[in-house]
C-alpha cells in the first residue's frame, strides 16, 4: 500500500510538470524548425536518470524486464501516422491530456478518436517486432549516467541552456521510470489499448486494473491542480466542424500509436531509456510525421 501512495505521487508530479512546462512534441518539433531545438532535445533526453531506477530495483530486490524489441518497419508507417494526427491536433498524447485538463473541450473529440483508432486496429498491436538482445545491464547503466552527466553539466555552465526547463523534464523522465518499477503499463497509451482490447475480445480480464485508472486520476489530477494554480484552466467550447476535425485528428493518433506498438508517451519515457532499437525508430518517425502535419495546412492554402 506504501508503494501504491508513492507511486500516486509520482505520478501526480509527473501531471504537474507536465502541465508547466507545456510537455509536447509538436511544440518541440515546431521549435526545432524555427532553428530553436532545445525544448526537443529535454524532451527526447528526458529519460536519462532512468538509471536511479536501476539503483531503487537493487536495494528493492524488483527485477527490472524492459521491453526492448528489433526495429519493424511497419513501425515507421504508424509512427509518421500518428505524428501527422498529432500535428494536426496540435499536441500529442500527453499535451491532449493536458490540454483537456485546462478545459479545452475539443481535446474530447481527440481522445475519442484515440480510442477508435485503438480499437479499429486492435489487432494489429498483436504484431510486435521480436525481442531484441538487450545491452547488458552494466553497459545500460553506464551509459545512462555518462549522458546525464553531460546533460547537468551543460544545465550547469551553458549560458543558453534553460535550467528550469531541462530540470523539469528530467524530473518528469525520473517520475517515469520509477513509477515503471511497480506499474510497468501505467501510460495513457497503455490504458486505451488494454481497453479496446478488452471491448474487442470480450475480456474482462483485460480491463485496466482499478489501481490503473487511479494512477490515470493523479496523472490527470496533477495537470488540473498545475492548470488552477497557473490560472490556465478555462472552458473553451468550440463550432460542431472543429470537433470532427479533431476526432479525424484522434483517430490517426490511435491507429498510428496502434500500428507502432505504443504511444509518443511509451515510445518517449519507456522505449528510449531502455535503448529500445524499435523505439528510437518510432520516434524518429513520430518526428518525421509531425513535421510533415505542421506543414500540411500551408500547403492546402496553397
Amino acid at each position: 500500500m506504501t508503494f501504491f501512495f508513492v507511486v500516486f505521487l509520482f505520478l501526480f508530479i509527473l501531471g504537474y510538470l507536465a502541465q508547466t512546462t507545456g510537455l509536447c512534441l509538436v511544440r518541440g518539433v515546431n521549435d526545432a524548425l524555427d532553428k530553436r531545438p532545445q525544448f526537443l532535445f529535454s524532451i527526447l533526453l528526458s529519460g536519462v536518470l532512468g538509471w536511479v531506477s536501476f539503483l531503487v530495483a537493487d536495494v528493492l530486490a524488483i527485477d527490472v524486464s524492459f521491453k526492448i524489441y528489433a526495429v519493424q518497419w511497419a513501425a515507421l508507417f504508424g509512427g509518421v501516422l500518428f505524428g501527422v494526427g498529432a500535428a494536426l491536433n496540435v499536441g500529442c498524447g500527453v499535451s491532449t491530456i493536458s490540454k483537456l485538463s485546462r478545459g479545452d473541450t475539443l481535446m474530447i473529440a481527440t481522445v475519442s478518436g484515440w480510442f477508435i483508432g485503438w480499437f479499429l486496429l486492435t489487432g494489429m498491436s498483436d504484431i510486435l517486432p521480436s525481442r531484441a538482445a538487450s545491452i547488458p545491464s552494466n553497459l545500460h547503466f553506464t551509459a545512462l549516467v555518462v549522458i546525464s552527466a553531460l546533460v547537468l553539466v551543460s544545465i550547469a555552465f551553458v549560458r543558453t541552456v534553460n535550467a528550469r526547463l531541462w530540470l523539469s523534464m528530467l524530473t518528469i523522465g525520473l517520475m517515469a521510470s520509477l513509477t515503471f518499477l511497480y506499474e510497468p503499463r501505467w501510460t495513457p497509451s497503455s490504458f486505451l489499448s488494454d481497453i479496446s482490447h478488452s471491448m474487442w475480445e470480450k475480456d474482462a480480464t483485460q480491463w485496466p486494473s482499478m489501481e490503473r485508472t487511479l494512477f490515470l486520476f493523479a496523472l490527470i489530477g496533477g495537470m488540473v491542480v498545475a492548470a488552477l494554480k497557473t490560472r490556465s484552466f478555462k472552458w473553451k467550447v468550440k463550432r460542431l466542424p472543429r470537433y470532427g476535425y479533431h476526432l479525424i485528428a484522434g483517430v490517426l493518433m490511435g491507429s498510428g500509436a496502434s500500428i507502432a506498438g505504443g504511444g509518443n508517451d511509451s515510445q518517449l519515457m519507456l522505449s528510449l531509456p531502455a535503448f529500445s532499437p524499435h523505439g528510437f525508430v518510432t520516434v524518429f518517425s513520430m518526428l518525421v510525421g509531425i513535421a510533415l502535419g505542421l506543414k500540411l495546412p500551408t500547403w492546402f492554402r496553397r
